[in-house]
């Protein structure tokens, strides 16, 4: 939130943000068979950059980036749809079934069970693991100005869509 509006939120604005990025983590049904046209040994992040490029074919409603509604849009699908997709390119490469969002898990706890559950049995993320990834993912998103930070302000520029922008960073 801090990131995309340049302040805190207060309780209600940070309940919404939460909502919004819990309830937009599914991806659309016909998402999966993408990964099918990859190979098994593809690196994970070769097909991320594939399917994440992928999403303006379904999300074409929101691709005006002179729009400042369609930029909030794009951007809560990205923070809610990438723990997805990320958990979903590792499981294929794995070979293991991918397993879908729970709402009512934390962001960080979600990306856990997507990566690591199995329909075999119920996973249970371990606080102190949720709580240190959460804290390794604000210092990621603190840090400076990298090289794939470059690249998407780069492409943006350029007026391509949000999610060729986040490929492209990938």
């Amino acid at each position: 939130y801090l990131l995309l509006n340049g302040e805190l939120p207060n309780a209600q604005q940070k309940s919404d943000f939460e909502y919004n990025v819990t309830h937009h983590t599914m991806v659309h049904e016909q998402m999966p068979r993408f990964f099918q046209g990859f190979r098994r040994d593809a690196h994970p992040m070769a097909v991320l950059v594939g399917v994440v490029g992928a999403l303006s074919a379904f999300y074409h409603d929101s691709l005006d980036i002179q729009d400042p509604e369609h930029r909030h849009i794009s951007a809560i699908r990205l923070i809610a749809k990438m723990p997805t997709l990320v958990a979903m390119a590792y499981k294929y490469t794995i070979g293991q079934p991918f397993i879908y969002p729970q709402n009512d898990l934390s962001y960080t706890a979600n990306f856990m069970r997507m990566m690591f559950g199995t329909p075999c049995a119920e996973y249970q993320p371990n606080d102190v693991l949720v709580r240190a990834l959460d804290r390794i993912l604000i210092l990621h998103a603190d840090h400076e100005q990298n090289a794939s930070t470059s690249t998407v302000r780069m492409a943006c520029s350029s007026g391509a869509n949000p999610f060729a922008c986040i490929a492209a960073g990938i």
